[in-house]
């Protein structure tokens, strides 16, 4: 594989499913989904339920396989033996025997994954003390909190050292603080070089981790980049110019309108508490920017601040997500 190459390259990957009733239609979970996933970076993907996340990990990890185009792993076929040596999974919902410790769970994977116990034992402990359970690897899991699990889990996709990792909502269920360990570890991970694919509904956990983020709704991809790239893609950006100074509201209004002509863009003026102003202005043209500034300059107020407010990744996701339906 080469260094540019992605690590997941899925090209209008497309997935229909018969409807089971006699007469009944089809259900398209994917529609001509295309993404790609980038060496050592954490990519987030997100939709409501319905939009084909689910789906679209089975196809990665060859649990399903798609109805058209073509989705790869590590360069090779998605669901290949190939691929998934290569693959560390971390489901949604893990199951662990209770009468497992973390040590026994750990050789129990391990020993599935074609692994040695000579390489168990000594990956295991490494993974154990990167996960925060050394010293509690000889517990039973019925003891573990949920973010123990959890981080037993993450030890368990690890232990085959993938190059990818894929985890299906990881901090789903946990408190704060369990969160706060998994972001960390995650970024930990990263910075070791692994490349992680990441499927959430905490936007915050996505905006807080992932590098970029994909974002699904009915079977289709709304959006794909950073969240910066996500929001200048959405329409004009709002900047704000905090003013102090004697003016009258609709006057200034009048005039930075036309100090902007013959363009016209979505502007207003609201005054504040402490007799200041604030000028709001729709636009991603640096020229009428620098047009408005120079106004009110000439009209001898004082500018407090210039301030543009990045949309959050929960309004780029509610503006890029539509009507939702059951999770496919």
């Amino acid at each position: 594989m080469s260094v540019a190459e992605p690590i997941i390259a899925v090209d209008r990957l497309t997935k229909t499913y018969r409807s089971g009733r006699i007469g009944g239609r089809p259900i398209e979970a994917l529609r001509q989904v295309s993404l790609d996933t980038r060496a050592g970076e954490v990519f987030g993907l997100l939709g409501p339920n319905g939009a084909g996340k689910t789906t679209l990990i089975k196809i990665l990890l060859g649990v399903i396989r798609g109805s058209g185009g073509s989705a790869r792993v590590l360069s090779f076929p998605a669901g290949s033996i190939a691929a998934r040596r290569r693959v560390g999974y971390l489901p949604e919902s893990l199951r662990i025997d209770r009468h497992h410790t973390a040590r026994s769970a750990l050789q129990f994977y391990g020993g599935m994954s074609g692994l040695d116990r000579e390489t168990i034992r000594i990956r295991g402990a490494e993974l154990l003390r990167l996960v925060g359970l050394e010293g509690r690897d000889r517990e039973s899991v019925r003891r573990f909190s949920k973010g123990m699990y959890q981080r037993l889990g993450l030890a368990q996709a690890l232990l085959h050292d993938p190059d990818l990792l894929i985890l299906d909502e990881p901090t789903d269920g946990l408190d704060p603080v369990g969160r706060n360990e998994v972001r960390k570890l995650l970024l930990d991970l990263k910075s070791r070089g692994k490349t992680i694919f990441l499927n959430s509904h905490i936007l915050q956990e996505v905006e807080l981790v992932c590098d970029r983020v994909a974002v699904m709704a009915g079977g289709q991809v709304r959006g794909v980049g950073t969240i910066e790239e996500l929001t200048q893609c959405l329409g004009d950006r709002e900047v704000r110019l905090d003013l102090a100074g004697a003016a009258d509201e609709s006057r200034l209004a009048r005039l930075l309108a036309e100090s902007l002509a013959p363009t016209t863009v979505p502007l207003r003026v609201d005054r504040l508490p402490g007799d200041l102003l604030r000028v709001t202005v729709a636009t991603n043209d640096q020229s009428q920017i620098d047009r408005l500034v120079d106004r009110v300059r000439a009209e001898s107020l004082s500018i407090l601040s210039l301030h543009t407010p990045r949309r959050s990744l929960e309004e780029v996701f509610l503006m890029l997500v539509g009507p939702t339906e059951e999770e496919l």
